[in-house]
């Protein structure tokens, strides 16, 4: 049987994802910085005599598998390249050699696993009808997004593909298993900078001053009840802001200004557009009435990324073939957001997490964090399950 090849040649090929895996952990690159990793990418892809075009959004690399009947049907597997910037404390030995630069988000599993899958698929090609194209995107971790790019370069055409998933390492959920969602999965996610221009003095005299800090918390108190007032309460949204700053303030000194940073992620376009101007109108107003000036820069990034409850479902079924009922799980909503949500506007998507925690071995950091790493043998099954999802949606 297929699925049995393909998890017989997973399992051949483990070791060497595993090596891929960790020279790409030891060699990181930032976003829109892949120069390097594309090019080793793409020396792969001809090590093992795969059709491929290098350079897509500059570091992006599209391949193609050409199975029997290659027109039949076009299905897409797409793995992110870029990193973090953090500074690696993990004492292994395939540590970074960039320093303050990692692959904290799992991106270097996502690239081995696409390079292992992409390995299988080859192999097999004289046994599946239909054409598998490869994405190797850069930029996941920083807007406008690499995906983006790489669709208005046209990685999406020549040939175009009826359906796209995608991966993400899962520290929470343990190695052995996966687990998504069907429908509105991951929120849009935008960037908020607001400055409160006030007039600054002594601290014992507020009276002389406009005093911006008085006049922010007013506002973040406001843009909340916002969110949470105005807002339909049954569309996920979030506000948040990390980061306030004064310029010139102290414990007895009013400032001039104050400077916040957030972020605003939702799911649904509508009001994500409707909450943009909703907000920048209330914090200019609420500044301008007590005599200060706001300026409220809205910096739009990813849209929200829905799954294709069809394809969804095909792939749950899929799943359950390869690894067992018991393996595969049920996920909530997210409001962390993901550039594939680019593709999910374009056709049919499936984005699903893949189980990379071991607590025995003491892998339980989460991603963005500068002790994240994955149990290796996750890369077993990353590879082998891509492969499957892959054919398996070609013979629908």
């Amino acid at each position: 049987m297929l699925k049995e090849k393909i998890k017989q040649l997973a399992k051949a090929y483990h070791q060497d994802t595993i090596a891929i895996r960790r020279h790409l952990h030891q060699h990181p690159e930032l976003s829109y910085e892949e120069v390097e990793t594309g090019k080793y990418i793409a020396a792969k892809l001809s090590e093992y005599q795969i059709e491929h075009q290098h350079g897509i959004a500059e570091n992006g690399v599209v391949g193609l598998i050409k199975g029997k009947n290659p027109d039949k049907k076009v299905v897409a597997l797409r793995g992110d390249i870029d990193a973090l910037p953090i500074l690696e404390v993990n004492d292994v030995d395939y540590k970074s050699r960039n320093e303050g630069v990692m692959h904290a988000c799992g991106h270097d599993v996502h690239t081995s696993s696409l390079l292992g899958t992409a390995r299988i698929l080859h192999e097999l090609r004289g046994e599946f009808e239909g054409t598998v194209k490869l994405l190797f995107q850069p930029a996941e971790e920083k807007a406008p997004g690499g995906a983006s790019i790489m669709i208005r370069e046209g990685a999406l055409e020549n040939p175009r593909p009826l359906a796209i998933f995608g991966q993400h390492v899962h520290p929470p959920l343990e190695v052995g298993k996966i687990g998504m969602r069907p429908g509105k999965y991951m929120a849009s996610t935008d960037e908020l900078f607001l400055t409160v221009y006030g007039k600054g003095g002594h601290g014992a005299i507020p009276q002389e001053c406009i005093d911006p800090i008085a006049i922010t918390a007013q506002i973040i108190t406001a843009l909340q009840q916002l969110v949470s007032r105005q807002g339909d309460p049954t569309i996920p949204s979030v506000l948040t802001f990390g980061y306030i700053a004064s310029e010139g303030g102290t414990n007895n000194v009013i400032p001039n200004s104050v400077s916040l940073k957030g972020t605003f992620r939702t799911m649904d376009e509508p009001w994500r557009a409707d909450a943009h101007r909703r907000m920048k109108k209330m914090a200019e107003g609420i500044a301008e009435s007590m005599g200060a000036r706001a300026e409220f820069t809205i910096l739009n990034g990813y849209p929200y990324l829905i799954n294709d409850d069809v394809l969804t479902a095909a792939t749950r079924k899929y799943a359950v073939e390869f690894l067992g009922e018991e393996n595969v799980v049920d996920l909530p909503i997210r409001m962390t957001g993901e550039d594939f949500a680019y593709y999910s506007q374009e056709m049919p998507a499936c984005f699903y997490r893949l189980g990379t925690g071991n607590p025995a071995k003491g892998i339980t950091s989460p991603i963005h964090t500068n002790t994240f790493n994955v149990d290796e043998n996750c890369l077993e099954l990353s590879t082998g399950l891509m492969a499957w999802l892959a054919v398996r949606e070609l013979e629908e």
